[in-house]
């Protein structure tokens, strides 16, 4: 296969996976992309993992979208917890490059699938009025607290970040679902600009084909499965959102240990 087509192939796979991801859970793009770029294309992985935030980026923007057009987005609750993991983003994308290839990457491929089942066997039921009555201080520190946590392991492993916030939001925070994701992908757009700044000025230049193929994919399976998870109802989204998961935890396990 010419190098070309084999790029063209892997970064449509890989977008695919992300796009989906992002659009119906909140996923970082990192959580796909990084192992296929790493497996097929025999990228060292901390510029992978900076290829897939940026990628991150424009998906997670035009998905928030999508979900405040629908009324599915906390903007104010959310940026308190944006601050937190912003700040830590900047570490831990530091603290990555302080350590070798095979440490990244490994937790978030099992916090996707644990998540996913999560979401078929325990669904989350939760309404906006009932998350709307939610005791603001609980909200407030919970969400200074899982942000700087969240912001460290977006920065490391470039991955498990949108993972960790949607799981935070709907079980600590108690979000409705819609309007987890729909925050998640909020701050994730942020975090990920942030992990791929970072990443660029301590690694260095990416592989612009790579980087911008990976771009246009993630975007617009972000957009197509952002506009579907608006219109379905919350029993089907979680079954959706749990079994896209459990398939892309799966896919991605393949890719690294087949």
């Amino acid at each position: 296969m010419p190098e070309i087509i084999k790029i063209i192939f892997v970064c449509l796979i890989a977008g695919a996976g992300a796009g989906i991801g992002t659009g119906f859970a909140g996923m970082s793009a990192a959580a796909v992309i990084s192992p296929l770029l790493i497996t097929f294309l025999d990228m060292p992985a901390y510029d992978a993992v900076g290829i897939a935030l940026a990628s991150d980026v424009l998906a997670s923007a035009a998905s928030a979208w999508t979900y405040k057009k629908n009324k599915n987005i906390d903007i104010k609750n959310g940026l308190v917890m944006m601050v937190c993991v912003l700040l830590f983003t900047m570490v831990g994308s530091y603290a990555a490059s302080l350590v070798p290839n095979s440490t990244m990457g490994s937790f978030s491929v099992f916090m996707t699938m644990l998540l996913g089942i999560k979401f078929i066997v325990k669904p989350v039921n939760t309404t906006k009025e009932a998350m709307q009555a939610a005791d603001p201080r609980k909200k407030l520190i919970g969400s200074v607290v899982c942000g700087c946590a969240v912001g460290f392991i977006c920065g490391f492993v470039g991955a498990g970040g949108g993972m960790m916030m949607l799981l935070i939001l709907t079980s600590v925070l108690g979000y409705e679902l819609k309007c987890a994701v729909g925050t998640s992908v909020f701050i994730m757009a942020f975090t990920a600009f942030t992990g791929a700044v970072s990443h660029f000025a301590i690694g260095g230049a990416p592989n612009w084909t790579v980087l911008l193929l990976c771009i246009v994919f993630t975007l617009v399976f972000a957009q197509l499965s952002a506009k579907i998870a608006n219109k379905a109802n919350t029993k089907t989204l979680n079954r959706v959102t749990g079994i896209v998961l459990v398939l892309l935890g799966v896919i991605i396990l393949a890719v690294k240990y087949l």
